[in-house]
């Protein structure tokens, strides 16, 4: 998933804190917390599965692609491109689409519209605004503000993990350790404990 289980919790905690009172009211904002999460988890997963999928594709034909020389990446690049445009998937990962940040401008709106309708239906809360776009709008401006930042969180993290004295490859264990506890001593360090 392109955000950590612990930033998605953090980053749906927040926009109930945040919406809250002025925008909806609420007497358990911890269980409207976990559904904005399932909102927000359910569409990054989408891609995830699709790339399981087109990996899956690809494991089939192994052979042939060796025979021809033609590179995993590439054929792995147009196979998701294609199954994207055939079932109308939002990207997710916005520096595929030229997007600053790790979700694509895109795919930050259609979360926004879900989790507005996931709002519109839920029995926990009172949506004190009827104007749902507007609402819609202060949930796109809340976590476009919270995902810049982690952005630069992640960044930072990647600085100080290539910034070791010896090379460390990408995807290792070894590296992924690393990101992690640096990741999370850059989000403290903006005040953003995700242990809570």
């Amino acid at each position: 998933m392109l955000l950590a289980r612990e930033f998605v919790a953090y980053l749906s905690r927040q926009l109930v804190t945040r919406l809250t009172p002025g925008i909806i009211e609420t007497t358990s904002p911890d269980l409207v917390a976990g559904k904005i999460s399932e909102v927000i988890s359910e569409e990054l997963a989408v891609e995830d599965r699709l790339n399981d999928e087109v990996r899956d594709l690809l494991s089939q034909y192994s052979e042939y692609m060796r025979r021809e020389n033609v590179s995993y990446q590439e054929m792995f690049k147009r196979i998701k491109k294609t199954l994207i445009s055939q079932r109308k998937v939002i990207r997710a990962s916005g520096r595929d689409t030229g997007d600053a940040m790790k979700l694509s401008r895109d795919k930050v709106t259609d979360i926004s519209h879900k989790i507005v309708e996931m709002l519109r239906k839920n029995r926990e809360l009172r949506l004190k605004n009827k104007d749902t776009n507007a609402v819609r709008l202060e949930i796109l401006r809340v976590m476009t503000d919270l995902l810049l930042a982690e952005d630069k969180v992640d960044r930072a993290a990647r600085q100080k993990v290539r910034s070791q004295k010896r090379e460390i490859p990408e995807g290792s264990e070894e590296w992924d350790l690393l990101h992690r506890r640096y990741y999370s001593e850059e989000l403290k360090k903006l005040g953003i404990d995700l242990a809570k």
